[in-house]
């Protein structure tokens, strides 16, 4: 090297291909519609439907309780009524507090005086679960009365219904399951549509080839590329929970803390996606092929990951497919840390699925890898 010549940084030609990648990104109008605009929408639209439809009681059993009777049969056959189970305690503890469970129901067999059957039916729920409660209580009491009409078992007389037991909780808003949602859905399609495209045309039109007559490392093309992506996105993501914060009090636990840790949930799965993009940027044979890839890969998961929905409207055989997806993942995670207040160090199961994927779709990412046309 030449006396006075300065050698050559790769700092600034990181910083280079980042600043340009960026400025690219925010001056597609395509890129604003679906990072920002559209969940913005579709948290508007799907946060005004509040908790209105049909009534449908979702029951848990209390442990103990006398499933053998007439009337558990009788309650079980109601079509209003889904009697659930869980693997513990635990999970109907967190359910009663989102408000997806209307309550946990007890009914004990007891004997009066005279030898006779009596049956004893007591209600636990939160007030999470305000809106179904009520409802409930009645149809309990219609119940009640057609079993003493069927005949199948002892007369009302014999059947209590004790005053419920309601505890106070925070209530969980449709919000608090919508925004969580609509932010992997913002990222999952921008990210794939963003990479998979740009990483393409810089193939396609030999801009990569070029950077290889350059000193500048081929890794740092990559990180420039999906840095800038990455910016973008969580610039995206603070808007959306900002939205969702102050117009429909999207609930942050912690405050600040809370969207930190959201902010790191959401680049751990950046960075999953960003190698999904580079491998449809490369295995393409041309830009058509690259919108089939993305809805190959995100459409399943947009409906099967409770993105807009909750994925126990699913049979069970295939909530087990939708519990190893990476939307699922995230979408619980921001769930837990938004609502339920959890650390994201208490979200390791999704954290290591999540790696999981990422270590698959890295080693692809370096075997498909394309450079060149």
């Amino acid at each position: 090297m030449k006396s006075g010549q300065r050698s050559y940084s790769q700092a600034r030609a990181l910083w280079a291909i980042n600043k340009a990648s960026f400025k690219a990104i925010i001056s597609q109008p395509v890129a604003i519609v679906f990072s920002i605009l559209f969940p913005i929408i579709f948290t508007m639209i799907f946060g005004a439907f509040g908790e209105g439809g049909a009534p449908s009681y979702r029951i848990a059993m209390e442990q103990g309780s006398d499933t053998t009777n007439p009337f558990y049969m009788f309650l079980r056959n109601n079509r209003s009524v889904r009697i659930v189970t869980f693997s513990d305690t635990a999970v109907i503890a967190s359910e009663l507090k989102k408000g997806k469970l209307t309550g946990v129901l007890s009914l004990r067999t007891a004997k009066d005086s005279a030898g006779a059957s009596r049956y004893i039916v007591k209600l636990r729920s939160t007030t999470a679960s305000g809106n179904t409660i009520g409802g409930f209580l009645h149809e309990l009491e219609f119940m009640q009365l057609k079993f003493e009409q069927s005949g199948k078992g002892a007369p009302a007389s014999l059947i209590t219904i004790e005053k419920p037991e309601i505890s106070e909780v925070k209530r969980y808003k449709p919000i608090d399951f919508i925004l969580p949602g609509q932010l992997g859905f913002s990222i999952l399609f921008s990210t794939l549509f963003g990479i998979a495209f740009l990483f393409y045309s810089l193939r396609e039109q030999l801009v990569l080839k070029r950077f290889f007559a350059t000193p500048v490392s081929k890794i740092n093309i990559l990180v420039g590329i999906g840095t800038s992506r990455l910016l973008f996105q969580l610039m995206s993501v603070i808007i959306l929970i900002v939205f969702g914060h102050f117009f429909f009090d999207f609930s942050l636990r912690h405050g600040f803390l809370t969207v930190v840790e959201i902010l790191i949930m959401t680049i751990i799965m950046l960075f999953l996606l960003m190698g999904v993009g580079f491998i449809f940027g490369s295995v393409a044979k041309n830009d058509s092929y690259i919108p089939l890839l993305i809805n190959l890969f995100g459409f399943p998961q947009m409906m099967l990951s409770g993105t807009f929905f909750s994925i126990e409207v699913f049979p069970k055989w295939l909530q087990k497919i939708c519990q190893v997806l990476p939307l699922t993942q995230y979408n619980d995670a921001i769930r837990k840390i938004s609502f339920e207040g959890l650390s994201i160090f208490q979200c390791g199961r999704e954290i290591g699925i999540l790696a999981i994927w990422m270590a698959v779709i890295y080693l692809i990412t370096i075997r498909v890898l394309k450079w060149e046309k």
